[in-house]
């Protein structure tokens, strides 16, 4: 088996944990991720549900609740309220949930016909997976608005000139409804001003989502966390522990700060993941994209044999 992949396999592919390796972003493997690939290989673990595996859903909780406070996201964005993180593969997930959850928000608000009204709104220079998520979504592609970002701004996002864009869309009837910004775009890092974009949103009724997929994971360190000021006003923001936390890919945390959102646009209830536990009202348990959040119940002990 050894000289096959040495023979076949390696000569074929990119050695991404080569020290020699400079390109998209730095060698993301580390001892402590090998442990766990091999924990999570051996174990695998099937986690649809909690009452499948109840330690996974919870360890997966109480992580992404210790990696929003390493990056003190605002306590809205915790599992103890209405909140709380979910991993996702990959950024390009992230952005793609959350934004059907926006879309079937404002549906449900204005009727599901609206659905060629509304308009996402980002820079010329965010990830092309937002586009992909239109695609997905069902956004027109002309509903898509890549806003073009300069020099002048050190292509950022101009707030300027969103607000202006919107106060178009609006008055020939369009319907604003998504707002991305980005801490750390891929062609220059670039880093929009969160907080002025994130008023605008919030003026207009609009959910705003923060990439910090790239740059995210330097904001722990204190002097980098400024990148982020303003996510406070944002609902839901997704950074990468497959780039800088030396953590196999992939690894890609999501937290929003209104989980119910993301139940209702993404979850399904089949009569072979119904329980006892996820159906009572005053038990443990509440789904939560398909993944239940704890509401610990005194009878009830993590490990406790169903």
């Amino acid at each position: 088996m050894t000289k096959y992949i040495q023979a076949k396999i390696l000569p074929g592919v990119t050695h991404w944990q080569s020290p020699n390796y400079f390109a998209y972003y730095p060698s993301n493997s580390s001892v402590a991720g090998f442990v766990g690939e091999m924990l999570s290989a051996g174990l695998n673990i099937v986690g649809f549900s909690w009452i499948a595996s109840p330690a996974a859903t919870e360890l997966e909780m109480i992580v992404l609740d210790w990696l929003a406070k390493m990056l003190k996201l605002p306590e809205d964005f915790l599992s103890a309220g209405r909140g709380g993180g979910v991993i996702q593969g990959t950024a390009s997930e992230a952005v793609l949930v959350v934004l059907l959850a926006a879309r079937d928000k404002v549906l449900r608000r204005v009727g599901k016909d609206a659905l060629e009204k509304l308009v996402v709104y980002a820079s010329d220079q965010t990830h092309s997976s937002l586009q992909k998520a239109c695609q997905m979504a069902g956004i027109h592609p002309e509903n898509c608005r890549l806003l073009k970002a300069t020099s002048s701004t050190n292509y950022a996002l101009s707030p300027e000139f969103l607000s202006e864009t919107i106060s178009q869309d609006l008055t020939i009837g369009l319907i604003p409804f998504f707002l991305c910004a980005t801490v750390g775009t891929t062609s220059s890092t670039a880093v929009d001003p969160l907080l002025s974009l994130g008023k605008i949103a919030k003026s207009n009724g609009m959910w705003f989502h923060v990439d910090a997929a790239y740059a995210g994971s330097a904001c722990v360190c204190p002097e980098f966390r400024h990148y982020m000021d303003g996510v406070e006003v944002a609902d839901s923001f997704n950074m990468n522990a497959h780039k800088w936390f030396l953590t196999n890919f992939d690894c890609s945390a999501l937290w929003v700060k209104d989980r119910s959102a993301l139940v209702q646009a993404l979850s399904t209830n089949p009569e072979y993941l119904k329980n006892k536990i996820t159906e009572t009202m005053d038990g443990i348990t509440t789904v939560w994209l398909g993944k239940p959040a704890m509401l610990y119940k005194k009878s009830y002990q993590v490990g406790q044999t169903f």
